[in-house]
C-alpha cells in the first residue's frame, strides 16, 4: 500500500462515535450535479458504520479492502455551499427508494422529492441532503418492500401492507444522521419534509432545527392513493393550496 494514498485518505476521513459503534465519514470530494435547470457543485460525504475502531487510514483500508462493502448500507451527504457556516441552511433527510430514485417509478413522489430538494438548497444557497441508504420503505428493507408493492396491488395502503408483513408504520431511525449533522454544521437547520412525524423524531434525536419546509409535487394517477396515505394515515401536513391536498 502506498503511503501517499493513505496520506491522501487520511486527510479526509473523519472519527464519530456512536451508540452502535464507530461512524466514519469521509469527504468532501467535489461533485458537479447535473440539475434540470443546469448544474451545481456539491461537496459529497460518506459515512461507514463499523462495530470496531480502526487506528489509522492504514487499517481502515486493508480492513474495508477484505470486506464485501457492497453487501453493507452506506449513507451519503451532498453539502452545497457554506454549510458550516451560512446563518440559514436547509436540509433533506431523504430515504432511499430503489424504485423512485433510480428507477424513476411513479408509485411514489420519491425520485421527484430528491431532485426538487437539491434544487431548493441550491436555490437558498446553503444546505445538505442526506441521503439514507437503511431507510428503504421507511426501515423495512427493499425486499420487504416488494412483498409490500404485492399487497398494495390488491388494495391494501402502504401503511396496511408494512403492518400486516409484520412491520410497524415507521422503522427509521435518525441517530447516525444527526450525529454525522452535528459534526458537519452547529447553527440551527431548517428540514425540508411534510412529515412531523419525522421532525419529532429527528428533534429527538438532537437535531436543532427552525423552521418545516414543506415539498409536494409530481402528483399523479400512479401515486394519489399514496400520497393520500401519507396525509390521511401517516399525518403528513399538505401545504395550503397544494395540489396533493
Amino acid at each position: 500500500m502506498h503511503t501517499e494514498a493513505v496520506s491522501i485518505v487520511d486527510h479526509k476521513i473523519q472519527v464519530i462515535e456512536s451508540e452502535k459503534g464507530i461512524i466514519y465519514l469521509v469527504g468532501p470530494i467535489s461533485l458537479p450535479v447535473k440539475l434540470e435547470d443546469g448544474e451545481a457543485i456539491f461537496q459529497w460525504y460518506c459515512w461507514l458504520l463499523c462495530k470496531e475502531k480502526l487506528e489509522d487510514a492504514e487499517q481502515m483500508i486493508k480492513k474495508l479492502s477484505a470486506s464485501n462493502l457492497a453487501e453493507m448500507q452506506q449513507s451519503s451527504v451532498l453539502v452545497y455551499g457554506d454549510f458550516a457556516q451560512a446563518e440559514e441552511a436547509w436540509i433533506r433527510m431523504h430515504s432511499i427508494c430503489h424504485t423512485g430514485d433510480i428507477f424513476g417509478s411513479k408509485r411514489c413522489d420519491c425520485g421527484y422529492q430528491l431532485h426538487e430538494s437539491m434544487r431548493m438548497i441550491v436555490e437558498k444557497g446553503a444546505g445538505a441532503l442526506f441521503y439514507l441508504a437503511n431507510h428503504e420503505g421507511r426501515g423495512i428493507g427493499l425486499f420487504s418492500k416488494a412483498m409490500a408493492y404485492l399487497l398494495q396491488e390488491q388494495g391494501y395502503d402502504t401503511v396496511e401492507a408494512n403492518v400486516e408483513l409484520g412491520f410497524v408504520d415507521d422503522a427509521r431511525n435518525y441517530s447516525d444522521a444527526i450525529r454525522v449533522l452535528n459534526t458537519l454544521r452547529e447553527k440551527p437547520v431548517s428540514l425540508i419534509t411534510n412529515n412531523p412525524r419525522k421532525l419529532d423524531a429527528m428533534k429527538m434525536a438532537g437535531l436543532d432545527v427552525v423552521e418545516r419546509i414543506p415539498l409536494w409535487g409530481d402528483r399523479s394517477t400512479y401515486n394519489e392513493r399514496y400520497l393520500d396515505t401519507k396525509i390521511n394515515r401517516s399525518g403528513h401536513l399538505a401545504a395550503s393550496g397544494c395540489p396533493n391536498e
